[in-house]
This record gives structure tokens, C-alpha cells and sequence, in this order.
């Protein structure tokens, strides 16, 4: 579990299609480099958020770590774009002593976003964007939670075309990757998972009681086919 509170930026010093070695496992490895500052009580297996995908270190030195990528995380995120040289946001799981200042964050990410509009508002970037994947429109509220690369935001404003906003501060904007980005490139997304679960237990009770013809639910809906057949006769 994270925070979406970015604890330091690192850089991508290698990327590998196929890692042959112990480490790499014989599939897609990342070693991210300058990263002291979230190594100091680093163990074999620890997750860390990448841009705030959930990843295992596999091996690790003083100021670097190397993890597996999988093929689901490749179709899921932004990872296929980095390079050696792309700064990225890193955030090591929390720990009991950790504040929650941003909201809960899986590492888990649901899809990507583009960003579509980048405009200064006074010493302010409100950044603009649209979801690759539709379906996830439904967890973009107003005032919501997000994560964008593992940054913990708030959504600011949604479009009716379904290009949502975030403000970001100046400090913030020192601390994570997203200002170094340009219009067009893509970010990673998480919605809120408060949302899905909500979600999901609605569903389940609306089938639930649609399935029983005793249910509440089913006796109101047969009340009002009842009565709108009644008025229909007459």
C-alpha cells in the first residue's frame, strides 16, 4: 500500500526487452538509478511505486534497483515509453510510522491518460486529461482522489467530454515528474479504489435482490408492472 505522497525522483539507467539473469528472471527489467534516498532499508522483494506501479525489487546496489516488469503491466501503464534518462516518481510502501497525507493507492494501476492541456495559473499548473480507456470515467468525480504517476491528486474539474483536470501547486511541482512532460504524453492512472468497491457491492446487492422474487426490490418493481397495467386497461 502507498500514499501517492512521491518520496523522491529517480532515473531510468537501464531497460531490458529480456534479463537472462538471476535478477531479471528471463523477462523485462528495469534498473532505476539515483535513488539513495528510498534504498536506505531496502530487502530483496520490498515493493516500491514506480510512477506508481507497484514493482519488486530483484536486486539492488547503494543508489540503484533493479525490477521485473510484467506483460500486464506493460499493457496497463506508460511503461513501455521509458528510456534510459526518464526521471520517475518513487515511493517505497508505507510502513507503521508512516502519516497518510495523500489517500490509499494500491499500486495498481487501471490504465493510462494523455495529457491534453498544461496552463499556468498563477504560480499554479492546472494539467488536463483524457483516459484511454473510457470505462474508468465513471471513478472521475469532482473533488475525487487520483493518482497520476503515482502522485496523490485531487480532481479539480470534469468536462462532459471527460477531460478532467488537476492543479498542482509549485512545491508539488518541484517534487514529481509531471511538470518535465509535455501535451501528448501519457501518465499513469489509478482511480480511487472506494469507488470500484462501491461500486461492486451495488451490483451485487441490485442482482441479489433481483434474483429473489421475495426481495424488496422485486416486489416494489412487480407493484409498479402491476399498477401501470391496471391504468393501461382502464
Amino acid at each position: 500500500m502507498f500514499t501517492g505522497i512521491v518520496e523522491h525522483m529517480g532515473v531510468v539507467i537501464d531497460y531490458k526487452d529480456y534479463d537472462a539473469s538471476k535478477s531479471g528472471g528471463g523477462g523485462i527489467s528495469v534498473m532505476i538509478g539515483e535513488s539513495a534516498q528510498v534504498l536506505s532499508d531496502c530487502h530483496i522483494g520490498d515493493s516500491i511505486a514506480v510512477n506508481g506501479i507497484c514493482l519488486t525489487v530483484t536486486e539492488y546496489g547503494p543508489s540503484w534497483f533493479k525490477v521485473g516488469v510484467s506483460p500486464e503491466t506493460i499493457r496497463r501503464t506508460n511503461v513501455a515509453s521509458w528510456v534510459p534518462g526518464s526521471k520517475v516518481n518513487l515511493e517505497r510502501a508505507v510502513g507503521q510510522d508512516v502519516r497518510f497525507g495523500g489517500h490509499y493507492v494500491q499500486g495498481h494501476v487501471d490504465t493510462t491518460a494523455k495529457i491534453v492541456s498544461c496552463t499556468p495559473e498563477d504560480n499554479s499548473l492546472v494539467f488536463g486529461f483524457q483516459l484511454r480507456d473510457k470505462e474508468y470515467e465513471n471513478y472521475i468525480v469532482e473533488k475525487g482522489f487520483i493518482c497520476i504517476d503515482g502522485t496523490s491528486l485531487t480532481i479539480t474539474n470534469v468536462d462532459s467530454n471527460g477531460t478532467f483536470y488537476i492543479s498542482m501547486i509549485k512545491h508539488t511541482q518541484e517534487c514529481v515528474v509531471m511538470p518535465l512532460k509535455k501535451v501528448g504524453d501519457l501518465v499513469n492512472i489509478e482511480v480511487d479504489l472506494t469507488g470500484k468497491i462501491i461500486e461492486k457491492q451495488v451490483f451485487a446487492q441490485l442482482e441479489q435482490q433481483l434474483n429473489s422474487e421475495t426481495s424488496p426490490l422485486s416486489k416494489l418493481i412487480s407493484k409498479l408492472i402491476d399498477a401501470k397495467l391496471a391504468k393501461t386497461s382502464t
